[in-house]
């Protein structure tokens, strides 16, 4: 198989990667943090696990380095430390999950801790800080704040 030449138009194109579509002029550091799922840490160890240069821009992927991407995604060779979840509810796995898989387990979480009535799924219910934040000067959503100084009203009746 010859080797590919990076080109201007390579980088112009567009990869879809993780049903996420990335741009390629990115560089792969940068362009894999734009998948939900995953942060800057594990786009760095991606990169190095696979032996794919920091700097290189997305667009110069060629499609089995993209295949070998996501298979290594779906199923990472990384330590347990850096899943994005940890001993599961359900199964007690350690796993990685990425993209809508990521936002849905999410919403069930949230979902699971208002149906339960804890305290954090009380929190969310109301819109508030779940972690502990301070609220007196943030998280004011439709809220007014302090009453201010009244407009004087112009008296009627006198003319100059």
């Amino acid at each position: 198989m010859e080797a590919k030449i990076n080109t201007p138009r390579d980088e112009g194109r567009v990869v879809r990667l993780l049903s996420k579509d990335i741009e390629g002029k990115m560089k792969m550091y940068v362009g894999l943090t734009k998948i939900k799922g995953i942060s800057w840490s594990l786009s760095n160890a991606i990169c190095k696990k696979l032996g794919i240069e920091k700097n290189r821009k997305v667009g110069s992927l060629s499609d089995e380095e993209i295949k070998k991407i996501s298979e290594f995604v779906k199923n990472p060779d990384l330590p347990k430390q850096m899943f994005n979840r940890q001993k599961d509810f359900e199964t007690g796995e350690n796993k990685h999950l990425v993209g809508s898989d990521f936002e849905l387990r999410r919403d069930f979480d949230i979902k699971r801790l208002k149906q339960i009535k804890s305290y954090k799924g009380a929190r969310h219910t109301s819109k508030l800080p779940v972690r502990g934040q301070r609220t007196k000067g943030h998280f004011r959503s439709n809220r007014k704040k302090g009453s201010g100084i009244k407009k004087k009203n112009k008296p009627e009746g006198k003319k100059i």
